[in-house]
């Protein structure tokens, strides 16, 4: 008797750079031996939500929200999404200082990721003494645009068409982080599988997404292909542009310097009283 393929949710967002990453597997380019894959496709904010009550076996998490869901779940060795040079932006109707930006209504994809905590940083101040509002992302263009907010906290393909909406960076918090750090990336995303799976079966699993990756980035024109229709008001060359940013030589591979880039963000956010405490990285292993 055949035994039925183990199912397993996989938790990402619907943008461009993560339907990239995953285009193999959600069209069956690649065999999947043993497993099925039930694709979740959720706004980074909620997908760290589900993350902190266990709810799916493998999914995108902020680099943030690691810190809160290290007890349940191990960090996949490839799918990082780092900000080599860039990154989260912060964007008003004109440039303001880190003073004026302290002191304006900011709208945020959420607090417990990874651009919040980095804006934090760079502000230097306690998410209690901000006025923050939460805007699902693609939606702060719009909240800064009607008053809402006076500035807007951005992610994802934002970084790349803030200029359509006639609006000005404030700080690009990946340029910041490096030149403080080191030249170090910014930890953004990352992948995570609950640890309820034994070692040997996270590996088994991690070898299929680590193959999915390296499948998109092998065809990349048929991956950015598929890609294009998670990107919100961007052609196919920006498309390309925004996934070559995010879906690289890291998301392959941490290496140590994307290891220690980690360990760096999340050790400050601690000293700064901004999370609990900086767990140790537990990694599946290669």
């Amino acid at each position: 008797m055949l035994q039925s393929p183990l199912k397993l949710t996989l938790g990402h967002s619907p943008d461009p750079d993560d339907a990239f990453m995953f285009y193999a597997l959600a069209k069956g380019r690649l065999p999947t031996p043993g497993f099925r894959f039930e694709h979740i496709l959720q706004d980074i904010q909620t997908l760290n939500e589900r993350a902190t009550r266990g709810e799916l076996d493998i999914t995108a998490v902020s680099v943030h929200a690691y810190a809160h869901v290290s007890a349940h779940y191990a960090l996949l060795p490839s799918g990082a999404s780092m900000g080599d040079g860039y990154g989260p932006m912060l964007v008003a109707a004109r440039r303001l200082t880190k003073d004026e930006v302290a002191r304006a209504r900011i709208a945020v994809p959420g607090t417990m990721t990874s651009a919040f905590l980095a804006m934090q940083l760079w502000l230097e101040r306690q998410a209690d003494n901000l006025d923050c509002v939460v805007v699902p992302f693609d939606q702060i263009f719009q909240a800064v645009r009607d008053g809402r907010a006076e500035v807007g906290l951005i992610i994802h393909e934002g970084q790349l068409t803030y200029a359509n909406e006639g609006l000005a960076v404030c700080e690009d918090l990946g340029a910041w982080w490096g030149r403080e750090q080191d030249g170090l990336p910014l930890p953004l995303g990352c992948n995570v599988i609950h640890k309820r799976f034994e070692p040997a079966l996270r590996r088994q699993i991690s070898e299929v997404l680590t193959a999915s990756i390296r499948y998109g980035l092998d065809h990349r024109a048929e991956a950015v292909a598929h890609a294009l229709d998670y990107a919100r008001d961007m052609g196919r060359d920006l498309a390309d542009r925004f996934v070559g940013m995010y879906v690289n030589h890291w998301t392959l591979d941490y290496g140590e310097r994307g290891r220690e880039a980690i360990r760096r963000f999340l050790a400050l956010a601690q000293a700064h009283k901004l999370i609990p405490q900086a767990p140790e990285l537990e990694f599946v292993q290669a």
